[in-house]
């Protein structure tokens, strides 16, 4: 099976260095600036304290063995050891220092993009499996995890130890410091190649792996219906399709860094050679002494290790790069908007609704309206019933009174005040919504209810389960209101967890109730049971009610039926039964042709 192709924003595009995203990621360290700097003064001190060894050895040769002073070259023992001593310190507060810098600067990205991801329209979320999302929150952080604690300090100790040894070997003889540097050219040629192909292959992994995770996230949630509908051989083929790509683009990765490393270690190799040859004729000419050529053999071996690590930093450089154009890609999407301070025309516990001419679709791009010039009026302490077939938009009405999403054209206000102008938050504390599909929370049923709030006390909880009638069920579990709740709810029944709900909607005393689908999973002799405190509800606050029971909208002051996004029919129940028109047709065919009469 071919892969599925990526999508325009997930094309692979090749890319140089991007300074802008490297000063927005080394931007991240600023509230850590001591740390980093203690960090910097460390990587100095261990640097220069590891170079000194060949140097010591340079002048115990040729000051000291070859003269056969034994006593000096005692103190050379001793001083050789003392900067291995200096070495180790250095290194054990460098790298204490900069690891735990590095999961402050992650604890602080990882809250960002939380809190950021709390922010979000629903639109974002609409077009962006959670399978991608989670990438970005797992995958790429831990990418710039590697980034701070191995790759921007260690860069410095790179090249602060390439600094200490071209700085000792200049000083004891910079002709053959310049022939070590001739190899140079060709490991930076190598480097930028090899790396730029590997990047390529390291970008392409990184979006291939967002698609396989969201391929698994799907599938796992769905496993019931996969083992229902015996889909498991299709979605093997299916996984190879999403997975194959994967793994090749893993191959061509893994290929480039196996050219990579054995080239950069034929290279330095050759700078052996190279010293060895000219610096043994320097030594029978006598234009160096024995000791420089042994410190300069020790040199060039420790002088390709650093640059092998820098080019292994630049990978882990690009890499980052990768992750943090995903991440930052995210972080720079625009957030909802936080809505304005005004404050509504009236005090009232119940404010009014209403809707004036508005137009609207999801996809801005497309023609086809979800909603066509909507227009009603909601009093105060009144209910409304919305009906009509799937997709007609009554839920769209839901999510625009919510400020989900934003109308294109017309009006939405909430006691006359455009939701807007609402501040949003305060705007979402007036209203409560019970929903058809119910998401619970990992926890206990008592959390679930009051959502974390410790201002909602468990008496309080207690009395809403009771009203609600879900004390029934709670307090046969085993450990009652502590009972805990697996993810999702998956350890109660549809009807539970709707009472859940409720009971969940009503501890936060909403000013404006809406009940979409309520009532859609609770069986008849439940919904009897809590229909009584559900009319008493809805009689003392502003309610939208979106049903196909009869039973639950047959009550309300103003019945709407929206056909194609249009309002084609609006009354209360008997006065729209006795039009015989969109209504009585729905009583008919879907309330009952009991209740149509």
């Amino acid at each position: 099976m071919s892969p599925a192709p990526l999508s325009r924003e997930e094309e692979i595009q090749e890319r140089p260095f991007n300074l802008r995203l490297a000063v927005r990621l080394v931007a991240c360290l600023g509230p850590y600036k001591l740390r980093v700097a203690a960090a910097l003064v460390l990587i100095v001190a261990a640097a220069a304290s590891s170079q000194l060894g060949p140097w010591l050895t340079q002048i115990g040769v040729d000051d000291y063995m070859l003269k056969g002073d034994l006593e000096g070259l005692y103190v050379i023992v001793a001083l050789y050891f003392g900067s291995l001593a200096v070495q180790y310190a250095a290194q054990y507060g460098q790298t204490r220092v900069t690891e735990m810098t590095g999961q402050l600067v992650m604890r602080d990205l990882r809250r960002r993009i939380f809190v950021h991801l709390q922010r979000l329209p629903m639109r974002y979320f609409d077009r962006t499996p959670i399978g991608r999302t989670m990438t970005r929150t797992t995958n790429d952080v831990e990418a710039l995890n590697e980034f701070f604690t191995e790759g921007v300090v260690s860069v410095f100790i790179d090249l602060a130890t390439l600094a200490a040894i071209l700085g000792f070997m200049a000083y004891m003889d910079l002709r053959l410091t310049l022939v070590s540097c001739i190899v140079i050219p060709v490991v930076a040629a190598a480097t930028f190649y090899l790396q730029g192909k590997a990047m390529g292959a390291y970008r392409e992994l990184r979006l291939r792996l967002a698609r396989l995770n969201s391929y698994l996230q799907e599938n796992i949630t769905g496993m019931e219906v996969v083992q229902l509908f015996n889909r498991q051989r299709r979605n093997r083929r299916d996984f190879d399709g999403e997975h194959l790509p994967y793994r090749r683009a893993e191959d061509r990765e893994i290929l480039y860094y196996a050219i990579f490393f054995p080239f950069t270690e034929w290279v330095s190799t050759v700078g052996t050679a190279l010293i060895l040859w000219y610096g043994t004729g320097s030594v029978l000419q006598e234009r160096i002494e024995p000791g420089v050529l042994v410190a300069f053999l020790q040199y060039i071996r420790r002088f390709f290790r650093p640059i092998m690590d820098i080019s292994d930093r630049y990978a882990l450089l690009q890499s980052a790069m990768a992750s943090s154009e995903r991440i930052f890609l995210l972080l720079d999407t625009r957030p909802e908007p936080a809505g304005g301070g005004g404050l509504p025309k009236a005090e009232a516990d119940t404010p009014a609704i209403e809707f004036e001419s508005v137009r609207f679709k999801y996809d801005e791009g497309s023609e086809d309206w979800i909603l066509r010039d909507v227009s009603f009026a909601v009093p105060a302490g009144h209910s409304l019933a919305l009906v009509g077939a799937t997709g007609s938009g009554k839920t769209t009405v839901v999510n625009l009174l919510c400020r989900f999403y934003d109308v294109q054209e017309g009006a939405v206000r909430v006691d006359g005040l455009d939701v807007r102008e609402w501040e949003v938050n305060a705007l979402r504390r007036r209203i409560g919504i019970v929903q058809q599909d119910v998401f619970l929370f990992s926890g206990d049923i008592e959390s679930n209810i009051r959502l974390g709030d410790g201002a909602i006390p468990p008496e309080r909880v207690r009395r809403i389960a009771r009203y609600v009638k879900a004390d029934a069920f709670i307090e046969r579990l085993p450990r009652g209101y502590g009972q805990p709740v697996a993810e999702g709810g998956s350890s109660l029944s549809a009807g539970q967890r709707q009472l859940l709900s409720f009971a969940r909607c009503l501890a936060f005393d909403p000013a404006i109730l809406v009940l979409d689908e309520a009532t859609s999973s609770i069986d008849t002799e439940t919904e009897q049971l809590i229909q009584e405190g559900v009319e008493r509800l809805m009689h003392d606050r502003t309610s939208v009610v979106i049903a196909h029971r009869l039973s639950t909208i047959r009550s309300a002051d103003q019945i709407l039926v929206l056909h194609r996004g249009q309002v084609r029919e609006r009354g209360r129940h008997e006065e729209l039964l006795a039009r015989n028109g969109i209504y009585a047709r729905l009583c008919r065919l879907d309330y009952g042709r009991a209740a149509a009469g």
